[in-house]
Parts: C-alpha cells; structure tokens; sequence
C-alpha cells in the first residue's frame, strides 16, 4: 500500500492532524489542524508531510510514488468543500504554500501567497469582490513572491518598480495606489520576469502550484535555512511540510487586517497580549517591516468584535498547549481567521518569567518549567547594559543623557532589554567577516530579511529603519539573543545601504564607525558606550533555585581573585573548582623572574620568600569569602618562559638602545636575559616544563606555594571562619610523580599546623590532563599518597588525546564538522566517544581503587549544557566554570539530572 503523505483539515469533522503530529505535518501543519479540530475559524487546507520532502530531497527532486495524485484528489475535495476551483476565471480558489517544519524556524523557508491568479482569474476576482484595487494588489503580490521564491528572480527587481512608481504618483504606502496603477505595475513585472528568465509568467495555476510545492521542499536546504539550524543545532535530516490553505485576504480593505500577536510579552513575559496589526494588508507586511504596524490595543477601537474574539482564542490556545503562544490572524471583512499558533520565541528574561508563572498559575510542575528554559536563555538574561556610571559615577543617569545628547541619534523599539555596542555594518555578510576578525559589530538594515541571519547571529546587536516588534528582525533577535532596535525611521533615523551611511540629528554614521544601541528605551547613540552584565532577575533567580534543589551535580568556579569569586556566589556557586595560582605571579613579575634567573637555590630562596607573603594574601582573601565552602587551589602550571619577555622583544629593546648611542657593557643585564630566554626556549612548550614537573625539579616553589597556602588557612580559621583547601597538582602522567609532590604538600601542612596550633581538613589531588593519567587512574589514586580527588583539565586533555592544538586547530575544526568526521568543536564540548571514554574509565578505576574518590571538570566544557550532561552521566560530583557561567551550569545540572533519570 502507496503512504499516505497529504493529510486535510477542512473543518472539525473533517480533519485528519493534530498538535502530536509535528514530526510528521511540521509544527504549522499540526497547529492549523489541531485549531481546526477544536472549531476555531482556520482556513481549510492541507498538509504534505516532511516524508514526501525528505524523498523529493533525496531522489534527485523527485515525488514519492502516489504524492501527485494525492494532491490532485484532496485538492478536488477542498474546491467542493469551499465552492471555488484553482483557476475558475469567474470566482478563482487562491492558496497560500507555506513550509512548516517541526521545530520552529521563522521565516528561513519560502512562502507563497494568492497562488491560482493569472490574467484571466483576477478580473474574476476583481468583479465579485467589486474591489479591483485589491485584485490587482493580491496580483503583483503573488507574481513577485512567486517569481522570487519559485524562479530565484530577486524580489528587489519588483520592490524597485513599486517604490519608483509611489514616487511618481507621491505617496507613501502602497495602499494608496489605484487599480489602474496597479494595472500598469504587473504589465512593467512581466517584462522584468521574461527579462529575467527568458519565458513568460505562467497562467495555469497547476503548474503554480507544483513549482511551487517544488520550491518550498528545497528551501529546506538554503543558505539561510542551513545557516539557522547549524547556529540553533537543529537536525538537518527533519525536512519540511508544506501547508496548503484557502487564502483569506487581509488587504481587502478597511474592515480587513492581518497581523500577528503573543499571548504574553515575548521581551518581559508578562501576561498581557502583544502584537501588532496592519489594516488593508497581508501577512507579509507586517513580519517583513515593510510598513510599521500598529500596536494590537489599538484593535480595541478599530476592530472590538474581533479583539474580543482574539483575546479569547489566545486564552483558549495558551491553555491547551501549556506556552506562550505566536499566532498569526487574518480579518476578512469583519471575520476573525487564525493562520497560526506555536510556541513563542522570547528572550531569556521572558523565558524566566513565562515558565515561573506557569507554575504558579497552575499550568506547569517544576521539573517542567527547568526543562522549559534553554542554557541560552540564561544566557541571554545576564545580556549587557549601559554602563552609566563609568560614563560619570556622579551624576545622574538623566544628566549623563543630556551631555551625551550631541551624540544622540535617536531612537526606535526595542525588541528587548539588552545595549550593544559595535562598528555599524551594513551588509550581513561584511558583518559576519568584521565579527570573524574579532571586532564587535552592530549590523545595521533597513529591514531584516532571512538571507541576513548568518549577519545577525555574528553580531553584537541590531537595528533597523523599518519594521515593529515583531518584525522578522525582533523575532530572530529575541531567538538568538541579540540586542534589537527596530523602526527607527520614526525616531529619526534614515538609513542607506547602498552609500553604507545612517543618517539623523544632523550627524551621519559611515561603515565602521561606532555605535550604541540600548534596549531599555530604544536610544542609538553614536558612540561607543560602557556595558555591564545585567543582573538576574527574579524570576530566574527563583527557577535556579528550584534548580539546586533538584540537582546532583554540583557547581564551582573557576575564580583567582576574590571579587570573581563574590561574583560566582552571587550566581550560585558552591566553591572554588579552579585557582590558577600563575595568574596571582602575573601581578609580581619582576620577584618571579628573579626567581626564574636565579643561579642556585640559595639565590632563587630569596625571591621565593618574597612572593609567599604575596601568594599568602591572596589566599586569605579567596578563603575569608568562601566562608567554609571547598577551594581548589592549582599549583602553578604554565611553562616558565611565559613569565620572561620573548626573544624577539629583547631583541628589538637592544637594538632600540644601541641606536640611542649604549655600548654592549651597558646592555649586560639585557644580553643576559636573552641568554637565558634562549636556554629556555622550547619547542613545545605546552609539553616541555611545565606542572608538577617545575615543582619536582624545582621542590622550592611547591614547598612555597603549600606553605602559602596553609598560613593562610590556620590565619583564616583564627579569625573563626572555617577553611577547606583542596591542593591540585597538575599534568601528571605518572603516580610517582603526584605522589613526590604530595609529599612535600603533607610535610608542609604538617609543619603548618604544628606552628600554628590549628587543624583542618584539607585534600590533595590532581588535574588530570594528560592520557596516561587517565589509564593508569587506579594506580594514581591508590594508597596513603594517593589522589584524594580528580579535576579534568579537559582543554589539554583533548589536545593530548585527539593530537589537536587548541591555538591551531580553528582551520579545520569547522571543515571537520561540515563534513561529518566530528559532530562537535572538541574545545566547547567534550568528545564523548574517545575522550569521553578516557574520562569515564578515569573515574570508574578511580573509585574502584579509593572509594568516594571527589571527580569533577575544570576545563572550559565545565560551562557548556551538552557536556555537563555527559559529566553527570559518568558520575562526576561537580563542574566548574567561569562566574558568568554558573547559572547556566546551575540549569544545565538540573537538567541533566531530570533527563537522565
């Protein structure tokens, strides 16, 4: 038996989808049928499934066996059901193609509007409409949508004609355009479409609607498309639907409306509905910004019955789907038409919010509403904001405005809370080349199209002239998390790609220059403005409790000084995973290279002893803030060299002093410190001396740092605030190695504790970096002088396994993955299958050798969801990242938790 690929919903009792199957309708196709089956006004259609996409996909643009005449027959039944027929010339049947994925992708595939009009069928329609203005404009709608979308002839070849043409007759918007003109327009299309193209637009709407089905499958594998699902890491192997449905015409005049609406505030999610509408359009208007729209309220006085009618279809929607929902409405000559629901992207700060009423409004548990907020939406909600304070910690905010008011531009809507700052760009792809080299951009647009989102994900932020909130430029934005102005035009701001200038207050910003856009009221300044990290809200923080609660994976952070470490606290952290000690010598330069030079122990003891009473302080104030919580402190790890000036520097500062007149004699200190900076020299320093090896052949500097380390504890616990350090001993490869250090460490905290007539706890581990470490983990915890807890130092633990260099590796690492050799950047997200494999036999043998041995991760992957996951799944105890990403860790551990149950 043929499958069955096209499935119809033309009212309640003929409907043959539902909201459960968006893999196999998309989730548009399972919504419209879904809406249909509970007797709300939806068009009557049908769907073609994603299985007849991913055929046509993969058989060399061919239909299943079956699908044509599938169609053929259910689009015979929709004539009969609705009346009308494809291409009658007296009272024509319109379609509207759209594409309707499973997971939601806004505007990346092609639609198709007013399919079925050829010359003959819109004088039908103009004569029983008596409305040849809107005939005419559905026309030249559907040519140049049809021509762009099915013919890849660029629709500005038409937009140009259109805007020629409203200049000619001095208007503004195109509903102000005759019939007649109208006329004369589609007449000046079918020459640029034969200029083009070589052949004449097509009149038999058959052949439309078969190239246009044709053309919407393979706009799965656009640019765009693909562009989107690798940035959202979306499967490329879903396809699409297509949705097939009776138009409704929201440009039949004033009694006509279309527009799109939110059940709740996609930039703040409170509960209220949000949107916006155009009268006398069509659906394209609104989400593409070619006119700005009008806020939805305003439908209270233009159309009550049918804001009414919404806001109760949207209450009735939000609660069979338990979410925020998007909908996109028609009103034809009064009646209300519901063209689509899902669910609605919203900014990280929203997210926060929806999914915490939810709960509390009886919709969702609370494991729903953790799995309900992406690490990105977290993410998002600590998005930047002016600075003010930096600009002048003295003044107020209001003050600081009027003195930046020279560089003031103007102002539009914000699709969001967050400020960026960036060279304003004007093209998506220099946006994406500028941002690749490193500089932070604002990419600026009269209007956002979806070819533009490869632009819009490399930068900073948005703005653009055109548009409202919820443009395709304000959705994509609050998708991806970037700061967002739109409809700047009535603010002010005039925008002109093609001399790349922005133009407003007597001021004009060229490619390159610098701007600032903030979200809290909309301002665009023409400078580059201080941004600071927003704090979370409420909400958030309420649901990142609900996620520590849930949670058996705990959360460190990588932090050196104690105002990082005050900053992790504030974001949940429960203590110090990583303190890079180099970090602290970095600050004493001048004592660590004495050290370094030094010609014997007797000489190096010296500056050793200065640096303890450094490291000292620096201890006791990581210490004095955890208050009790674990510190792991990493004895210094990096080769030596990189505390020394490089041999080209010294070089050119002594060729710099011979010009200014110095002899050799004078230059003696130089030439010595380049003799030593090439004894040291290494060809591979990253494997050369570095880690536990400095401190074997160098014990004084271990002896040193231990030393440091547990004054600081004994004074810390004198002051009545107790102390847990954890000494972590890195890049071994060998037992005996950790065990020669460990050593010294427990000679030490012996010595301390005696001297200063304290006790306290305190472990002694190791980073584990290097493959043999891993393999031989039993041997490396085993015994009294065994590890007491592993730390994977996954950034040179993969280098080491896969035998990539993380400083080199950028080349190729995206190629790989473009062509399926790796899934994943190894550097942002651990390789489970080798790597990840050395990881979990680390523990397993580990644990099996010292019972309750602590394992956790203090690479860079220790903040990433998808490896956290992994982590919680071979039974770490904990992972550590940097401070900003401890509430993303929070999430992703609570996830985890709940996924893997």
């Amino acid at each position: 038996m043929t499958e069955k690929y096209v499935y119809k919903f033309f009212n309640k009792e003929i409907c043959e989808g539902s909201a459960d199957l968006k893999d196999l309708l998309g989730g548009k196709g399972a919504n419209l049928a879904e809406m249909t089956s509970i007797g709300l006004p939806v068009p009557s259609g049908f769907v073609i499934s994603t299985n007849a996409c991913l055929h046509f996909l993969e058989k060399n643009e061919t239909y299943p066996e079956g699908l044509k005449e599938e169609i053929d027959d259910v689009l015979v039944s929709l004539e009969d059901f609705v009346g009308k027929k494809l291409g009658d010339n007296e009272d024509p049947l319109l379609v509207s193609v759209r594409s309707g994925a499973r997971i939601s992708m806004p505007g990346m595939m092609d639609t198709v509007l007013n399919l079925g009009l050829n010359d003959a069928s819109v004088e039908g329609l103009a004569k029983i409409s008596n409305d040849p203005r809107f005939a005419y404009d559905s026309y030249r709608r559907f040519f140049y949508m049809y021509a762009d979308v099915v013919k890849g002839v660029s629709k500005e070849h038409f937009e140009k004609e259109l805007e020629k043409l409203k200049e000619e007759l001095r208007v503004e918007s195109d509903t102000e355009i005759p019939a007649e003109e109208l006329k004369k327009l589609i007449i000046k299309y079918k020459e640029i479409y034969k200029e083009q193209l070589g052949e004449d637009f097509p009149q038999d709407p058959k052949k439309q609607l078969d190239d246009a089905i044709r053309a919407v499958f393979r706009s799965w594998n656009t640019k765009r498309a693909v562009d989107y699902r690798n940035y959202q890491g979306i499967p490329h192997d879903l396809g699409t639907a297509i949705n097939i449905v009776t138009m409704v015409y929201g440009n039949l005049g004033e009694t006509s409306a279309t527009g799109v609406a939110f059940t709740r505030d996609p930039s703040d999610g409170m509960k209220m509905l949000y949107g916006e509408y155009l009268i006398n359009a069509q659906g394209e208007d609104v989400v593409a910004g070619i006119r700005t729209p009008e806020p939805i309220d305003n439908l209270k006085e233009d159309m009550p019955e049918s804001y009414e009618q919404l806001v109760e279809i949207s209450e009735i929607l939000e609660k069979r789907y338990r979410d925020m929902q998007d909908m996109e409405f028609t009103i034809q000559q009064g009646k209300l038409y519901m063209l689509q629901t899902r669910s609605g992207k919203r900014t990280g700060i929203a997210a926060g919010q929806i999914a915490y009423d939810m709960f509390n409004e009886g919709f969702i548990t609370k494991e729903e509403a953790i799995l309900r907020i992406e690490p990105s939406d977290v993410e998002n909600a600590l998005f930047p904001s002016v600075d003010w304070s930096k600009i002048d910690s003295n003044a107020q905010i209001s003050q600081i405005k009027e003195k930046l008011k020279d560089k003031y531009l103007g102002s539009g809507l914000a699709a969001g809370a967050a400020a960026a700052t960036g060279i304003a760009i004007f093209d998506a792809d220099k946006a994406q080349e500028q941002a690749n080299k490193q500089f932070d951009v604002i990419l600026v647009r009269v209007e956002t199209t979806p070819e533009d989102f490869h632009g819009m994900a490399a930068s900073n932020g948005i703005l653009t002239m055109k548009g409202g909130l919820t443009s395709h430029a304000a959705i994509v934005a609050r998708q991806i998390g970037k700061a967002c102005i739109v409809g700047s035009e009535k603010g002010g701001i005039s925008i002109d790609v093609e001399k790349r200038a922005l133009t407003a207050n007597n001021q004009i910003v060229k490619e390159g220059d610098w701007i600032t856009i903030d979200g809290e009221d909309g301002s665009i300044y023409a400078e580059k403005l201080p941004t600071k990290p927003a704090k979370l809200p409420p909400s958030m923080s309420t649901l990142l409790e609900w996620c520590d609660e849930v949670a058996k994976l705990g959360v460190k952070a990588n932090a050196d000084k104690p105002d990082q470490f005050k900053k992790a606290l504030e974001f949940g952290a429960q203590g110090i995973g990583l303190c890079r000690t180099e970090h602290m010598f970095f600050d004493n330069l001048d004592l660590v290279r004495g050290m370094i030079l030094a010609k014997n122990d007797e000489e190096r003891k010296h500056f050793v002893d200065q640096l303890e009473p450094i490291q000292k302080a620096d201890f006791e104030g990581l210490f004095e803030v955890a208050k009790g919580l674990p510190v792991i402190i990493r004895l210094i790890d990096p080769p030596l060299h990189e505390f020394l000036p490089s041999e080209e520097e010294l070089l050119v500062e002594i060729y710099e002093s011979k010009l200014e007149g110095k002899k050799d004699d004078e230059l003696s200190e130089q030439y010595s410190l380049l003799d030593v900076v090439r004894d040291m020299k290494e060809q591979n320093p990253m494997l050369g001396l570095r880690g536990c090896r400095l401190g074997i052949t160098m014990p004084i500097v271990t002896e040193m740092q231990a030393r440091a380390i547990f004054k600081a504890a004994a004074k810390i616990l004198k002051s009545d605030i107790d102390v847990y350090p954890e000494v972590m001993v890195p890049l071994i490869g060998f037992a005996k190695e950790f065990q020669n250090q460990k050593k010294i460490i427990d000679r030490i905290a012996k010595e301390v504790m005696q001297n200063e007539g304290v006790e306290f706890k305190y472990l002694v581990g190791t980073m584990i970096e290097v493959p043999r470490a891993a393999l031989t983990s039993a041997e490396v915890a085993s015994g009294e002088n065994g590890a007491e807890f592993y730390s994977f130092g996954t950034n040179d633990l993969h280098q080491m396994t896969l035998g990539f260099s993380r400083d080199d590796a950028g080349p190729f690492i995206s190629q790989y993955m473009e062509k399926g050799i790796i899934e994943n950047d190894p550097f942002v997200s651990i390789e489970e299958k080798g790597v990840g494999r050395l990881m979990k036999m680390c523990v397993d043998e580990g644990r099996e050798a010292r019972p309750g041995l602590e394992c956790g991760i203090c690479g860079e992957q220790g903040g990433d969801p998808k490896s956290i996951d992994f982590c919680y799944r071979i039974g770490l105890d904990y992972v550590s990242c940097s401070p900003f990403r401890v509430p993303i860790a929070r999430l992703s551990a609570a996830q985890a938790t709940l996924r893997n149950k």
